[in-house]
């Protein structure tokens, strides 16, 4: 990438500014995934091993008003942190002031602090998702002109704890994680190793749009599952039943489909049911066309042959959405199905652009069979869009 990374930066005796995507689901106190923790561990290892000082800025949840924060302080993190650091954690749990810099100051070559949440700062005008420039500015002088970006879920986001760092600082770097994923995602759609294919799911076509127009320029071919799939069906007149429904999106959906010469590919059956939630039947379709009464929650087994055919020999694959409701064993044979595709074809770069699809692999035991698995759904996306990540270009060029 052409921009600098940790390894271009010295860091022994410095305070270094550290974004990091600790945004972990908590219920009750306790963190019930932390993945985003462990994938933060290899550049604040980094930092430590070099005899940094480590200052770690992430958000937790949305915060708007005072209540907002009830349930969202980032101290569960910091000990949970400290355990697979195993070593402590500083704490001061503010964001700002004489107690956070005392703490900061107090720091020696090695050691680790994390700041409370940053969304913290929301609740007087929304100071960190505005990127209020005072506050950049702020957070940028608590170290030593060294900031690295390593928070990959929120660099499609202008913030003031990564943008407005990064603009009060000598240098801004990409940490490891944020260099994987820009490596895996960005290079895979602009420098695949062809055939590639793109599996494009979820529920509306009105968050894929871009996504898909930027794909049919760049992939051989390009995969529709998941709820979408009713949307381009009843663009072409296929009968849909009760199934979801973008009814303002069907001159989109015929769009894409006349100027994909060939290259979209929908399902060609569905695993329908008599509603969504306490069905009473479940059954394959025939063809395309649901019952009447009847929803599509899954690609049917026709479509995981189809689609399966479609892989074989692919070297490159991105996939972002699921392809049916995988969160119900009832419809999770294609979401199963597709996945068991991909990573089944020989020497091939399998990459899975965070969000449901992630939560799908790993839940659904696949996650190690895949070469990269994003840590950010949104930005994925984004990249995915080809768009530029404001995170990402704020950071100092090589």
């Amino acid at each position: 990438m052409a921009k600098l990374t940790l390894k271009d930066v010295e860091l022994k005796g410095k305070k270094v500014l550290v974004r990091v995507d600790f945004n972990v689901p908590l219920k009750d106190g306790v963190i019930t995934n932390d993945n985003r923790i462990t994938a933060a561990l290899p550049t604040i290892k980094h930092i430590v091993e070099e005899g940094g000082r480590a200052i770690l800025f992430s958000h937790l949840g949305r915060v708007k008003e005072e209540a907002d924060k009830e349930g969202k302080s980032l101290a569960p993190v910091a000990k949970a942190l400290a355990e697979k650091l195993g070593q402590d954690v500083a704490f001061p749990g503010v964001t700002r002031g004489s107690e956070l810099e005392e703490a900061i100051n107090a720091l020696e070559d090695g050691q680790v602090l994390l700041v409370e949440n940053t969304r913290f700062e929301d609740v007087d005008g929304k100071k960190e998702s505005k990127n209020d420039p005072e506050l950049g500015k702020y957070w940028a002088s608590l170290g030593d002109g060294i900031f690295v970006n390593d928070a990959f879920g929120t660099a499609h986001r202008a913030h003031a704890s990564n943008v407005g760092i990064s603009a009060n600082v000598d240098k801004a770097v990409a940490g490891y994680l944020l260099e994987n994923e820009i490596a895996y995602i960005q290079e895979a759609v602009e420098t695949p190793e062809r055939p590639f294919v793109a599996i494009l799911g979820g529920s509306k076509v009105s968050d894929k749009i871009g996504v898909i127009e930027n794909l049919l320029d760049k992939a051989d071919k390009v995969l529709i599952g998941g709820g979408m799939t009713y949307t381009f069906y009843k663009a072409q007149g296929i009968e849909i039943g009760n199934s979801l429904v973008e009814e303002d999106k069907l001159d989109v959906a015929k769009e894409l489909l006349e100027k994909s010469n060939g290259k979209l590919i929908l399902p060609v059956d569905s695993k329908e049911a008599n509603a969504f939630a306490d069905y009473t039947e479940v059954r394959d379709t025939e063809g395309e066309a649901v019952s009447e009464g009847f929803l599509g929650l899954d690609i049917g087994p026709k479509s995981i042959a189809k689609f399966e055919e479609a892989l074989e020999g692919a070297k490159t694959v991105v996939w972002n959405g699921p392809m049916g409701v995988f969160e119900n064993p009832d419809f999770q044979a294609g979401t199963i199905g597709v996945m068991d595709a991909i990573v089944k074809q020989p020497s091939v770069k399998s990459i899975i652009g965070g969000g449901d699809s992630a939560a799908a692999a790993i839940n659904l035991g696949r996650a190690e069979k895949f070469s990269w698995i994003s840590t950010g759904g949104g930005a994925s996306m984004e990249l995915l869009e080809g768009k530029v990540l404001p995170g990402l270009d704020a950071l100092t060029e090589k």
